[in-house]
């Protein structure tokens, strides 16, 4: 899961000054602040509600987690013939497209047929430990892509060694939050099926620490020096967005059991915030993207771009259950194989984690400086 986006000052000079994806409060709720007003009062919840946020967080699953994976499906594969023969797209970035959309995922295919196959529950589980490797990397790669989207939309933007400040510290925070959960080989469960994690030296751990610590601090004086030199102004939603994701959802996220449940929907809103912005930037594009819909009784939507946008959303909805339910209730009741050693979920297991993973590939695809597309309507 990543928004690997590193745009510049080459960016389109159409952006104006103080623009917005929705608008200050909006983005500022969408991109991570909203983080900051929940983490306090889930510390007001008792733990015995556990299951009563657990169950809202379902729902909220449907209507945010789903639709945000599937949402990078509906941009990755549209056109996916254009982008894979190279039709207006540079030889690197079709390889990519070719990587992400055709290699990685047979690959994967491949790996949980076999692990399936043979019912190695082992290396099963440490296909888990890897989606939680992905998703580390997803979120502080997303919060840092977050950062430069608005301050290409604010014009205040920071030079390559700024840049380079906060991906140090964006990869050091991420490394340090991944060995916390790797100091000693332990067993969990996921989804009935047992994972492992491996047992990180400790003075690989400390170094971890003191290069976060290290890189949070010149990250803390850059931003600083970057203020004074940009008029005493810094895109604050971005930066809001990039402490959300490195130290809220990835560093401390095992502050609180009702928090680890939160964190997901939060980061998936802030993705849906760029996606939906890029989405009806693409239908506005439409040469009849400004007339009334048919039949008029669809009208009271506004224009046809905006029922567009709509079916867009819905379909990412759609497409949503049918991926993390349908499918794999459906290769559970079809495809036979040992449930007394893989458990009842194997086919919920095997989609949840294939689809975070991929999602990761996807995204360091699709939203990269060069993509045409990307440059075309996100910062319209």
């Amino acid at each position: 899961m990543a928004l690997d986006l590193s745009v510049d000052a080459s960016a389109p000079k159409a952006a104006a000054p103080g623009k917005y994806l929705f608008g200050p409060v909006v983005d500022f709720l969408m991109l991570g602040g909203s983080a900051f007003l929940i983490l306090p009062i889930l510390f007001l919840v008792p733990l015995e509600y556990e299951g009563l946020v657990a169950a809202t967080m379902v729902v909220v699953a449907y209507l945010v987690n789903y639709p945000h994976f599937a949402h990078s499906y509906q941009i990755f594969y549209r056109n996916f013939g254009r982008k894979v023969s190279g039709n207006g797209y540079d030889r690197s970035l079709q390889l990519r497209y070719i990587l992400a959309g055709i290699v990685v995922p047979l690959i994967m295919a491949a790996f949980f047929a076999y692990g399936a196959a043979t019912a190695n529950t082992r290396l099963l589980g440490y296909a888990a430990n890897a989606m939680f490797f992905f998703v580390g990397w997803h979120y502080v790669k997303q919060g840092y892509g977050m950062l430069m989207v608005d301050a290409v939309l604010k014009r205040k933007f920071f030079d390559d060694r700024d840049k380079k400040i906060l991906l140090v510290n964006s990869y050091a925070v991420w490394i340090l939050a991944w060995l916390q959960t790797n100091t000693a080989v332990t067993q969990g469960k996921y989804y009935g099926l047992e994972y492992y994690t491996f047992a990180a030296p400790s003075w690989i751990a400390n170094i971890a620490m003191l290069a976060a610590v290290a890189s949070t601090a010149a990250t803390i004086l850059m931003l600083i020096n970057r203020w004074r030199r940009n008029g005493r102004a810094l895109p604050y939603n971005g930066i809001v967005a990039y402490v959300a994701s490195l130290y809220l959802w990835i560093l401390i996220a095992r502050i609180n059991p009702l928090w680890l449940l939160v964190v997901p929907a939060l980061h998936s809103l802030q993705y849906l915030a760029v996606v939906w912005r890029y989405q009806t930037n693409v239908e506005r594009d439409g040469q009849d993207a400004a007339t009334n819909p048919k039949p008029e009784i669809l009208s009271v939507l506004g224009p046809l771009y905006r029922l567009r946008v709509l079916g867009f959303i819905v379909g990412g909805a759609a497409l949503g259950y049918l991926g993390f339910w349908l499918i794999p209730f459906v290769m559970t009741a079809l495809i036979p194989y040992d449930k007394a050693v893989l458990g009842s979920s194997l086919f919920f297991f095997i989609v949840l984690i294939f689809i975070n993973v991929h999602h990761y590939f996807l995204d360091n695809v699709m939203w990269r400086r060069g993509n045409p597309e990307v440059s075309k309507y996100l910062f319209r």
